[in-house]
């Protein structure tokens, strides 16, 4: 074999004849090479396998896997604790909300066994594992469970204001005539034009008249404040009641009072005891109802309110 070498340190191009005895060394060498790169390789294996390895080289590496344990750990720690944080403060969010849905089936109305606020939610269902490439990664899950928070602090913040709405409108009502002032008694004069009982004449009647012994009680249709409570030329021993938005009730011909002008009363308190004080046939209670200074027929308040 004619090997021509050619470059520019020689003057001209040389040529190398390689016979069979040199390619047989050649070969031979690469060989060696072989052999000796595979001991090598060995020597490594066996050299630093666990059995094998000096006290050096193995407290080296368990230092290391400790090292690395402790990282891993120390994360794992550290990612628990935010999860916990979350979840501590979604499951207050829960409870808020549990408390505040109770409240509003109350409010509303609802049937306690409508809504089991105490209870989880009733669920079922076929398992249908998600895919391995939609699964949940720790990071994922803390991404998740912070947006839930926030989603339950929106619909608590909601949840508020409804309940807030919900409260004014149930005042309201409580501020309206809606609990007649006697109870189990019957009208022994109506609302409207009837023949006045001491002048024979045609007459504006601006309330109804409650037929009951003396001494029955009589109790504030609504809630408010008494802005009278005195003896009138007419109605005689008269409460009257300022409920808001200029709606006001009278009590009249009682027999004694019970409360001062200036004092707040609820809705069914007893107010006063009826009597036949006044401009008065006999013992029964008038009451009135006024809304801008004008009587209004009390019947349709005590018909259309609701407790």
């Amino acid at each position: 074999m004619n090997v021509i070498l050619v470059s520019n340190r020689f003057a001209k191009a040389r040529s190398i004849t390689l016979t069979g005895v040199h390619l047989a060394l050649l070969a031979l060498l690469a060989a060696v090479l072989f052999v000796g790169a595979v001991a090598a390789a060995q020597y490594a294996i066996v050299r630093f396998q666990p059995g094998l390895m000096s006290n050096e080289m193995r407290a080296w590496m368990a230092s290391a896997q400790q090292d690395e344990q402790q990282k891993q750990q120390a994360y794992l720690r550290k990612s628990l604790d935010t999860l916990a944080i979350h979840l501590g403060r979604m499951q207050a969010q829960v409870l808020r909300l549990d408390g505040l849905g109770a409240r509003l089936a109350k409010l509303t109305g609802m049937k306690p066994q409508e809504f089991s606020f105490d209870k989880p939610p009733s669920q079922g269902g076929p398992y249908m594992p998600a895919p391995l490439q939609q699964e949940l990664s720790l990071s994922g899950m803390e991404q998740q469970m912070t947006e839930l928070n926030a989603l339950l602090s929106d619909r608590s913040d909601k949840l508020v204001a409804l309940e807030t709405m919900l409260m004014q409108d149930k005042m309201s009502k409580k501020l309206l005539p809606s609990v007649a002032p006697i109870k189990d008694a019957w009208y022994s004069s109506n609302f409207g034009w009837r023949i006045d009982p001491f002048t024979g004449k045609n007459a504006m009647h601006e309330g109804v008249d409650y037929m009951v012994p003396e001494g029955t009680p009589i109790h504030a249709s609504a809630g408010g404040m008494v802005v009278y409570a005195d003896m009138h030329p007419q109605y005689g021993n008269m409460v009257e009641i300022d409920h808001g938005n200029q709606v006001i009730t009278r009590y009249a011909h009682a027999s004694s009072l019970e409360v001062k002008v200036g004092q707040m009363v609820r809705r069914g308190q007893e107010i006063a005891i009826s009597g036949s004080t006044g401009r008065s046939t006999g013992p029964h209670l008038h009451f009135e109802v006024r809304y801008k200074g004008i009587a209004q027929n009390p019947v349709r308040f005590l018909e259309n309110a609701r407790s």
